[in-house]
Parts: structure tokens; sequence; C-alpha cells
């Protein structure tokens, strides 16, 4: 059975489980022995430690993997390392592109659907949004001090900046570079052999993750806010589904349905983890191995998109703004709406790698077109669900970049791309 079989059964088995759960918890009566049993060892016990366990040994491994995939790619340029400023400005400027047809798209949808009409949000709310930081101290937190402090907070832009410049001096050292990255190539070997023993292990970890949350959650909180749901959900899969598959078949000139076959394990894994960040080191093997793109450019465009990538996060912003616009009553008028577009646009850069950056670039977006912010805490109950979502197209979007800028560098087999997955894994077998 393939991997992306096992992690669908794994994710309906955990879908079923945990609503069963939960429904059950709720027949016996929340103080009931029963219900503190399944809540204390089973779902807050045995399947979260598993499911938190899953996600820790994903999240271990990104760090050196980013570190030691972008020296590798970025060493590998040898002569060619003026190309790595081409490749930077071309995935930048398309996954700023790709944010801003996001939030066009998710507005659009929201004032034809219209699904904040009727809803009377509480005025009283005690949210408080978590302050962004400024611009200039964004710029300035980019390049780091302390390279190994900037690895032990995760601080991706800071660890992708130093792997760069460690990776050019590597190809500018003559011999002693050469011992170096050879040691750096068999390092990274190892290190996606580790992947590849967590791919093996996935679908136990996805069934723990989903029946932990839908024990607990359930599904009744899908009913105040259907029409907002399925409105952010219809325009996810509609911006995952049109955009990249475009950016896919005509800029990259590439099959779209190939590639969308070729994502299923990574959107699996993205949508069960509800994280960028944990699913990389997949999304990464995935961009190299099986879509065929060259480590100088995947190490650079996955670490990055995972880190500014945003198109899922403005899609819920958009929806968001119109919904709380509705829901109060408040016209923000054609002006609003367009500064809505350039606030989350450019917000999704300034906010890259700030814990909660969702709802901290959605405080911002209503701040600037004078929305209450209070408003927030309606969506928050489903904010959750709608976070698995977003996050597999996000990681669905890192990828489609990848591609075409690969392509654009005559960084992309064509021939890996093309191949089926099965002949690919019978070949690393059979290697």
């Amino acid at each position: 059975m393939s991997l992306t079989a096992r992690i669908l059964i794994a994710m309906l088995a955990g879908l079923v489980v945990g609503i069963g759960l939960h429904f059950a918890m709720a027949g016996m009566g929340p103080e009931s022995a029963s219900a503190q049993f399944i809540a204390t060892y089973i779902t807050g016990g045995l399947f979260d430690v598993i499911g938190k366990v899953f996600i820790a040994s994903l999240k271990v491994l990104v760090v050196p993997m980013v570190f030691v995939s972008l020296v590798c790619g970025s060493s590998g340029l040898g002569a060619e390392n003026s190309r790595m400023g081409a490749i930077a400005g071309k995935s930048l400027g398309l996954y700023m592109f790709t944010t801003a047809v996001a939030i066009t798209l998710a507005l659009t949808a929201a004032l034809l659907i219209q699904p904040g009409d009727g809803i009377e949000l509480q005025t009283d709310s005690n949210y408080v949004a978590k302050e962004a930081p400024s611009l200039k101290q964004v710029l300035i937190n980019i390049f780091p001090s302390n390279p190994v402090q900037a690895m032990a907070d995760g601080n991706m832009l800071q660890i992708i900046v130093f792997a760069l410049l460690f990776g050019i001096a590597v190809s500018k050292a003559g011999e002693h570079g050469i011992r170096i990255r050879s040691f750096f190539d068999d390092l990274n070997e190892v290190i996606m052999s580790m992947v590849d023993i967590l791919m093996a292990l996935a679908p136990y970890g996805v069934f723990c993750l989903l029946a932990a949350l839908f024990a607990d959650i359930g599904i009744d909180i899908l009913g105040t806010l259907a029409w907002y749901f399925m409105t952010v959900a219809g325009v996810l899969i509609l911006h995952a589904a049109l955009v990249y598959g475009s950016l896919v078949t005509v800029l990259a000139r590439l099959n779209p349905f190939t590639f969308f076959l070729k994502m299923r394990p990574v959107q699996l894994f993205a949508f069960s983890t509800a994280s960028s960040n944990a699913t990389m080191p997949i999304t990464l093997s995935v961009a190299e191995h099986r879509l065929g793109a060259d480590n100088s450019v995947a190490s650079f465009t996955i670490p990055l998109g995972a880190t500014i990538n945003m198109d899922g996060t403005a899609i819920m912003q958009g929806v968001a703004t119109a919904f709380i616009a509705q829901a109060y009553g408040i016209d923000i008028g054609m002006s609003g709406y367009l500064a809505v577009i350039a606030t989350a646009t450019l917000a999704s850069i300034g906010t890259a790698g700030v814990p909660g950056v969702g709802l901290i670039m959605l405080a911002m977006v209503l701040q600037q077109v004078n929305l209450p912010v209070e408003g927030i805490a309606l969506i928050i109950g489903v904010d959750r669900l709608l976070d698995m979502l977003r996050t597999a197209v996000n990681v669905t979007g890192d990828a489609a970049v990848t591609c075409v800028v690969a392509q654009s560098e005559n960084a992309l087999d064509n021939v890996v791309f093309n191949t089926p997955t099965d002949e690919l894994l019978a070949a690393e077998k059979a290697s």
C-alpha cells in the first residue's frame, strides 16, 4: 500500500475515532468517571503523546535539514553564485504575487457569498491581538548576530542568510571547500534517510493527531460558522487548483495533474500537522526526488516559502475581513478592500516567523481599515480546522514556485518530474 493511501486511511480513522469519542464523552457527561478517563488517558494521554512526539520528530529535522541543504545548494553553484540573487528575486516576487491573488480571490468570494450577513458579533470580547514587529525591525532581524542562537530559536530567515553565506564561502575555498562540501553532501544523505524513516511512521502520528483534535472540538462548532468555513475552504481549494495549476502549466510548462498527484503526501502531512515548518522536510524531499527540482533551488525556495508564503493565511484574512465587516454592518468601500490586499501582501513578509502569525496579520489588516479587532474572537473557534487546510495550500504553493524557479534556471529534471512515483520508488530501492 502506498504512503498516500496509508495516510488517507489513518486520517479517516482518526476523524471517525475522534468524533466518536467526542460524542461518547458528551453522552456520559463531562464529569463522569468514564469521560474523565477517556479525556485524561486516551485523548489527552496516549493520542496526545504520540501526536506531539511525531510533530517534535519532524521539527527536529527542520533546522539541520535547511542548513545542510542550503549549504549544499549554494556551494554547488560554484562560479554561478551570482544566480542566487536571481533565484531569490524570482522566488520573492512569485510568493508576493500569489499572496496578492489569494486575498483578491478571497475578498471577491466573500463579497459575493456574504457569509457575515445576519450574524451579531459580541462587542465585549476580551481578545487582545499581539503587536506585530515594525518593518525596520524585521529587516534588521533577518541578519544573525549569533548563528548558533538562530538555530536554537529556529529563526528560519537568519538560518537561510547564514547558510547562504557559508555555502558561498565553501564554493570559493578551493580544495578545503571541496572537502567540506563532500562532508555536507554525505550529511545531507543521512538526514534524508531520517526523513524516509519518519515518512514510514507518519500514518500512526497522523491518526493520533486527528483523533485527539476531533475528540476535543467535535463538529458542532461548524454549525454557527458554516458559511464562513465553507467560503474559506472553497477559496483555498480554488486558489490551489487555479493559481498553482496555472503557474505550473504556463510558467513551468509542466503537467499540473502530475504535479498535484506527486504532492499528495506533502498535502496530507501539512493537513495533519497544520505546520509548514514541520512539513518542510517532506516538502523538500518531494520537491527534489519526485518533482525533479535541483537542490541548489529547492533548498532555498522551500525554506523561504515555509517562512513567508502566506497564501492560505491571506485567504483567511480576506474572507474574515469581509465577514467581520458584514457582521458589524460596516461598509469599508473599494478603497478599504484595496488597502486590505496591500496590507496583507506586505504583512506576509513583515510578520514572517512570528508565533500566531495568522491572527497577528488579521489584526493588522482590521486596524488598517478601522474594523473592530475583537471580531476575531468569533472565528477563533474554527481557525484550527481552517489552519490545517491553509497549511496544505501553503506547502503546495511552495512546491509550485520551486518548480517555476527551477525550470527558469534549467535546474529541473523533467524526466524525474514525468516519471510515475512508483517507478521512482522502485529505482530508489534498487539503488
